[in-house]
């Protein structure tokens, strides 16, 4: 059984013949860990395409997650020069505008006169008249980081160059990794466009307002969506930061996210595609109401105390309607010193989160930028071993003898028990 077939049969609660490992990146996890330039992960679908297939073989993970969309193929000629520093790359524009792609970290754009790029208004926008709004493209696909890609107008529909990326990766994993698309949720882009503390109080001073936009902005998540489940993604990512209990409030989540979500879910199943949603935080308190927005699966369910999530209990409470990825810990994976600390993280994991299928082990969240390879690659290890429901693993010989000779010879900095 190949990877994509095993995050197939999981993602459907179908047997497998071990738990598949799937974790999403930082980028600047591709940045810290490839030899290719920040520069060229960020602004060419090359660059990208091989960092994500590169560790994806080095984690022996069972699927890709393409988070940005495709360039063009020409969209660095219009780079006018590029300067190197120790902690990072600057990029300027013929516009005279400036990008720094830090080593560790997602790029950031400034304008000619250095200043961030321009947030839309919430009390002047006029949510029948968002083609108006230049910068809105760059927000709504993450792409305001250079002059060129910004075109009005273009918010909801998608250029062919978006699947240049996902083209590339299917062709360099040959058919055997699951290929999962991304695409923001409408309270995502509403978030961006406004800013979080903008946006935030938009909700409560003007809510009828709020979802006009929101029902405005929803054409461009399905758009993107559909797009990729037509292009021949694996799954479809509803990428929901923002909904968590650290940001809003149950009742909140209720009205401005789940029938928006609800929108883009029901598009993606009508393609046949699985699709399913990331929400950092606190979610103990939401869990139902995220099936209720039709989604199939759910990722992150951050543990405490990043979030509130046992995995234990989110089996019993949603494990029989949606597939779960995540729960294990990934602020206290940085922390972790030796082989057994994250095997034995991995294994509560799996223990709790195997039973019945329809689990995929993963990190709750991104996987921090450096937190170091080795730990990374011990994950597909503590799934294909039929030991991880017994503890004693942790204290095998021979198990002990394959950390010391794998990880500690490979890894001098990490520690062996």
């Amino acid at each position: 059984m190949n990877g994509r077939e095993r995050m197939a049969r999981a993602m459907r609660h179908q047997p497998v013949d071990r738990v598949p490992v799937m974790c999403q990146l930082a980028l600047g996890h591709y940045f810290l860990n490839t030899p290719i330039p920040p520069h060229r992960i960020w602004f060419t679908s090359e660059g990208f395409a091989d960092a994500l297939v590169q560790l994806q073989r080095r984690y022996r993970f069972d699927g890709i997650l393409i988070n940005l969309p495709g360039r063009p193929a020409d969209l660095l000629a219009d780079d006018t020069a590029l300067k190197a520093t120790p902690d990072g790359e600057w990029l300027t524009w013929r516009t005279g505008e400036k990008t720094f792609v830090p080593r560790d970290d997602n790029p950031h754009h400034f304008a000619a006169d250095g200043s961030a790029p321009r947030r839309a208004k919430f009390e002047t926008l006029d949510p029948d008249r968002l083609d108006a709004l230049d910068d809105l493209a760059g927000f709504i696909w993450n792409i305001y980081h250079t002059p060129r890609l910004r075109v009005p107008g273009a918010w909801n529909r998608v250029p062919d160059y978006f699947f240049r990326t996902l083209d590339l990766v299917r062709e360099k994993s040959g058919g055997a990794v699951s290929i999962h698309g991304e695409v923001f949720s409408p309270f995502t882009y509403f978030m961006e466009l406004f800013g979080y503390e903008s946006a935030l109080l938009a909700l409560v001073a003007d809510p009828g307002k709020a979802h006009a936009i929101l029902d405005r902005l929803s054409a461009a998540a399905v758009a993107w969506a559909v797009a990729q489940a037509r292009h021949g993604v694996d799954a479809v990512l509803i990428s929901s930061a923002f909904a968590g209990g650290s940001f809003i409030s149950p009742k909140m989540y209720r009205a401005f996210v789940l029938p928006y979500e609800r929108r883009v879910t029901v598009a993606v199943k009508a393609e046949g595609v699985p699709v399913y949603t990331h929400t950092c935080g606190k979610i103990g308190d939401r869990l139902e109401w995220m099936a209720e927005t039709g989604t199939q699966g759910i990722d992150t369910l951050d543990p405490p105390p990043l979030g509130n999530i046992e995995l234990a209990q989110a089996k019993q409470r949603i494990g029989d309607r949606l597939f779960i990825k995540g729960n294990l810990d990934s602020v206290a994976l940085l922390n972790c010193a030796t082989p057994a600390q994250v095997i034995a993280q991995a294994a509560a994991c799996l223990r709790a989160g195997a039973p019945g299928g329809g689990y995929i082990l993963s990190t709750a969240c991104s996987v921090a930028p450096r937190v170091e390879p080795w730990k990374l690659e011990l994950l597909a290890e503590v799934a294909r071993d039929d030991q991880f429901d017994d503890i004693s693993f942790l204290n095998m010989r021979e198990g002990n003898k394959y950390i010391h000779r794998r990880f500690h010879v490979e890894n001098p900095s990490a520690q062996v028990d």
